[in-house]
């Protein structure tokens, strides 16, 4: 067993909007947040009146402990306002992404039985159209404004008054992300308040930050990387946080040189364009101090590469998943320069890890062999909602939770990523469950059997990959048409990127389709 060489964080049973507003009043006429595209601030103190004024409109419309209110929002500077309102408020917050299709978007609904959904104007017809196929939402608000919709804005003039709400921190659940795990279709993740407040606490240590730093947030904050590392952590320490709606490289590099950018949580892409674009050497980034990547696997070649050109420490990585509310490793900012390239860090305070054959999972193993990762500690969730079958599959009866991801350690406690185990892909770090792509592939009427695994394109990026059988009526069917079926139905991150018409795809006497041998056949050369 591997224990992290920090000392052991207390459980921090507040409540997750407490835990990181505490000190609002300490910082108050700093900026909290900032509009990369418009500067627009709002300052802590007003991050802290204005929660609980929207919390108590919340309250007043109907919001009530036990509810869940579905967040459906690209980063804005209203996104932490509206989670810290909503979880004052008593609810649970799903968080959605706001390129659903109003499809998935129900399916989300009807499994968490969301009451209220958040939103912003532009996708208003797509959660009214969610709303109407799943059922049971009470009343949709939105962030900006809306004819016919409660805004926001406008219960900051709320005279209601702030509820109280009787919050359990190790019992209730303040997030509920929705994660495919190791394999299957999406499932909500229930993390608990003293859960996510005490991943906070581990992560602090490593990951420090205070007033003068200033994040850029580009990554979603409905994905539980960019809700943790990019508003959770930097709001709890005094940081400022520029919110940017989506990744557009000009406009990113932009943010960097106004806002004089001083730290950088990403995903591989954009190191990819850090390290190789031409139009990086048109922007002043000297206030950069360092770059984290996590979320996807970055290449030790590429992280030097990115470092490189831009005069900086190596980049650092991080580990974990939604699961683990996320973080179990990460390399500590003042320890980028002795990290071995390619780790994903160190454990976290608090944090056990197991690496455990893959041939016999009950034999443990020691540093330097590759194994199946195991975690255990505080930041492991509740479980998947209603799904106790699926929870008891992913965190054994000891309290391991067996992440699907393959790795090994060496002497020093560095931890190195090698494989998965697991058959979910990762396009740009947000996940993709081949069984739901293979669900809308066997739909088609042209189709007599499917399969869809991960392969990587010329930039280095993960994407869908479909084999496909016809069926005999259906000679002619083209990979467009393949395509087109796909893409009408799902979000353009789950979009298939490529299809192989096949003969017949490989499986198990189980009927588990054999995905590493369809990796093998795409990757020989032909």
């Amino acid at each position: 067993m591997f224990r992290s060489e920090y000392a052991d964080v207390p459980p921090v049973d507040l409540p997750i909007h407490d835990a990181v507003l505490a000190r609002a009043a300490e910082f108050g006429d700093t900026p909290a947040l900032i509009d990369g595209t418009d500067g627009t601030t709002l300052t802590y103190e007003q991050v802290d009146r204005f929660h609980r004024r929207v919390a108590a409109g919340l309250a007043e419309a109907g919001v009530r402990k036990g509810d869940v209110l579905a967040l459906h929002s690209p980063n804005t500077i209203a996104f932490p306002t509206a989670f810290y309102a909503a979880t004052r408020a008593g609810a649970s917050v799903t968080t959605v992404h706001p390129l659903a299709t109003a499809e998935e978007f129900a399916k989300q609904l009807t499994d968490c039985a969301a009451r209220w959904i958040v939103t912003v104007s532009p996708l208003l017809e797509t959660a009214r159209r969610a709303a109407e196929l799943a059922g049971g939402v009470e009343e949709i608000f939105v962030c900006d404004s809306a004819p016919g919709h409660r805004s926001l804005i406008d219960m900051l003039a709320s005279t209601a008054p702030e509820p109280v709400v009787d919050i359990d921190p190790a019992e209730d659940v303040a997030a509920l992300p929705y994660s495919s795990g190791t394999t299957g279709v999406p499932k909500g993740v229930m993390l608990t308040h003293r859960q996510i407040a005490t991943n906070l606490a581990q992560l602090q240590p490593s990951i420090t930050a205070g007033p003068g730093d200033r994040i850029l947030a580009v990554l979603p904050f409905f994905h539980i990387y960019g809700l943790t590392a990019l508003m959770n952590a930097p709001l709890r320490q005094g940081a400022t946080v520029v919110v940017l709606p989506r990744f557009d490289l000009e406009t990113f590099l932009a943010a960097i040189q106004n806002h004089r950018i001083t730290g950088l949580y990403v995903a591989p892409p954009i190191v990819l364009a850090l390290a190789k674009h031409p139009l990086i050497a048109e922007y002043d980034l000297s206030s950069l101090k360092h770059v984290v990547s996590a979320a996807a696997p970055l290449d030790a070649s590429l992280a030097a590469a990115c470092s490189q050109r831009l005069g900086l420490p190596p980049v650092g990585q991080a580990y974990g998943m939604t699961e683990l509310s996320p973080g179990t490793h990460v390399v500590p900012l003042d320890a980028m320069d002795d990290a071995p390239p390619g780790t994903v860090g160190k454990l976290l305070a608090g944090t056990e890890m197991r690496i455990v054959s893959l041939d016999d999972p009950g034999k443990d193993l020691g540093p330097g062999e590759s194994g199946e990762i195991l975690i255990r500690g505080p930041q492991v969730m509740k479980g998947y909602l209603g799904r106790p079958d699926a929870t008891a599959a992913m965190i054994d009866q000891d309290g391991w939770l067996h992440t699907g991801d393959v790795g090994h350690v060496d002497r020093d406690g560095w931890l190195f990523v090698v494989d998965r185990v697991k058959e979910l892909i990762k396009y740009k770090g947000f996940q993709v469950a081949p069984a739901e792509l293979e669900a809308l592939l066997l739909a088609h009427p042209g189709i007599a059997d499917a399969a869809v695994v991960g392969v990587y394109d010329e930039d280095g990026n993960e994407v869908p990959h479909a084999f496909v059988v016809r069926r005999p009526t259906a000679p002619g069917l083209t990979d467009g048409e393949v395509m087109t079926h796909v893409a009408e139905r799902v979000a353009p991150y789950k979009r298939v990127r490529a299809v192989t018409f096949v003969d017949g795809v490989p499986r198990a006497a189980s009927g588990k389709i054999l995905r590493r041998e369809l990796r093998t056949a795409h990757e020989e050369p032909s």
